[in-house]
């Protein structure tokens, strides 16, 4: 499961809605971030402009999107790296149910990627990756959100995605 909420939450992360009302008040209404979308099928937004992240990714596309319980889910994706990614990188993800949060934790980058079929260091250039995790049929439904903000050893962006999902009964 905590691989499965690894790759997830590098592929598939949580869109975080700031938004206000015409009265001044906060208020659904209205969104004042924009968003940016992560190219491919898929339910993804980049935390911020990706314009200075280290991963210009092409597309990520999610099969079936979006994911369903009891099913595999298949992530292809592809992009490139503008520079090498050394040890030392890290990952904090954030996964929460609702409003609980379920993981909140930072991670040694290089050592999840063996679990993806990737290793460190990653080469600078491009990269395609197709991965299929199954999706347990107990997910009980609801909203699950989902944060994964990557960045080098020295605090550069390589990545941040984040993306809303929401489970419902079979």
């Amino acid at each position: 499961m905590k691989v499965s909420a690894i790759l997830l939450s590098l592929l598939t992360a949580a869109s975080a809605v700031s938004s206000r009302s015409l009265f001044g008040a906060q208020n659904a209404l209205v969104d004042e971030e924009p968003k940016f979308s992560v190219p491919g099928k898929n339910p993804l937004n980049f935390c911020a402009d990706p314009k200075d992240y280290i991963l210009t990714v092409d597309y990520v596309d999610l099969s079936p999107n979006p994911p369903l319980p009891g099913q595999k889910l298949t992530i292809t994706a592809n992009g490139t790296f503008s520079k090498d990614i050394e040890p030392g990188a890290t990952v904090f993800l954030q996964v929460k149910y609702g409003l609980i949060t379920l993981i909140k934790q930072e991670a040694d980058l290089c050592d999840n990627l063996p679990k993806i079929d990737i290793t460190c260091p990653v080469k600078e250039g491009v990269m395609t990756l197709k991965k299929e995790v199954d999706i347990p049929k107990q997910v009980p439904p609801g909203k699950y959100t989902v944060l994964a903000d990557v960045n080098t050893v020295d605090k550069e962006k390589i990545s941040c995605m984040e993306s809303t999902v929401f489970f419902s009964r079979p």
